[in-house]
């Protein structure tokens, strides 16, 4: 089979419901992930 390189599609942030004062330490980890890396990929998006 050969393996052909397609452009994967460019997925965006959904809605979803985050109450602050229910989240522990690793929601407040991933959340500022997920912020860095949108910032990587909206400021990658013009190359």
């Amino acid at each position: 089979m050969a393996n052909e390189n397609k452009q994967l599609p460019i997925g965006s942030a959904k809605d979803v419901e985050f109450a602050d004062e229910l989240a522990d330490s690793e929601d407040k980890e991933a959340q500022e992930r997920a912020a860095a890396a949108d910032r990587r990929a909206t400021s990658n998006e013009g190359e």
